[in-house]
């Protein structure tokens, strides 16, 4: 079984940015990615609000980072961690004992499971209003959800776009009211309530959306783009037995990094936070790298 300082689980910018931290500090680091390498920024055709990069697709940034963790002497290795037991992680590929561990393994966002949701991503469909909202200035677009980040993003939005239509199943919105009445005010948005999206209309791109709503009646929107608000799904369940989860299934921690378990520590989406983007799962994951790599000194 082969031994190695710190061992982070998950390839995406929380992991590699762990990895290429604990390498620069001379520690022996292997990052397992048993999915896409970069995680959910690979979907993203073109990323413009990470600092430095004014436009990069989310591809060539992962395959940046990717290779930054090599450089300074880190390993990634393309197997799916199975779970933890006494600080051995059992992959589907071998096992690996490690002083340290860092739980990288992200969220995915919630789909609807249209026809045509993942093939239109970057081409109309967004789970990101902040990092995609401004390829939609002065344009028709639509907000999925009745929660509280739907309701951001419909006045994010609103500032970027000619039109909003904010869209929720439900007659009431789960938000604050003092932020549905904010969006009231606002005279370029439309809310469209009892009603759930049915078909994502266009096939090289997003023209518009089918919406049934009250007493089974249709209703068609023209729009240029749409946005899906609806949730995460946090990607920690094999981790159940080794670190405490939340009832959300996301991974506690007592200040953002430490996890229940003494030695597992935790970057990214796979914990509860407020902000969920590129730049904070870098930050996490230099954060976890640094504190890991201090407390095992």
């Amino acid at each position: 079984m082969e031994e190695y300082d710190i061992v982070i689980i998950g390839g995406g910018p929380a992991g590699l940015t762990a990895g290429i931290y604990a390498a620069r500090a001379g520690k022996k680091v292997l990052v397992l990615e048993g999915r896409a390498l970069g995680g959910q920024i690979v979907n993203a055709p073109d990323v413009r609000n990470y600092p430095g990069t004014p436009s990069i697709s989310g591809v060539d940034l992962s395959m940046n980072m990717y290779k930054q963790v090599l450089e300074h002497g880190g390993e990634v290795k393309f197997e799916r961690a199975m779970g933890i037991k006494d600080k051995i992680v059992h992959t589907d590929g071998g096992e690996y004992k490690a002083k340290a561990i860092i739980l990288a393994t992200g969220a995915e966002n919630r789909k609807l499971g249209l026809y045509g949701e993942d093939k239109l991503v970057g081409k109309g469909v967004s789970y990101c209003a902040t990092c995609d909202g401004n390829f939609y200035k002065d344009k028709t677009v639509a907000v999925v959800g009745g929660g509280n980040t739907a309701l951001e993003d419909a006045i994010y939005l609103a500032d970027i776009c000619k039109k909003v239509y904010l869209i929720h199943r439900r007659e009431e919105f789960r938000g604050d009211k003092t932020t549905v009445d904010k969006i009231k005010a606002l005279k370029n948005v439309e809310m469209i309530l009892s009603a759930n999206v049915k078909e994502i209309l266009g096939e090289e791109k997003v023209e518009g959306l089918e919406l049934e709503i009250k007493d089974g009646e249709r209703k068609e929107v023209k729009v240029d783009g749409v946005f899906f608000a609806i949730g995460y799904e946090p990607q920690a369940n094999e981790f159940a037995d080794s670190v405490e989860l939340d009832e959300q299934g996301y991974i506690k921690t007592k200040d953002g990094v430490h996890t229940s378990t003494e030695g597992i520590y935790v970057a990214g989406d796979a914990r509860a936070k407020d902000l969920k983007q590129l730049v904070t799962a870098a930050s996490d994951g230099a954060i976890a790298a640094t504190v890991a790599v201090k407390e095992m000194e």
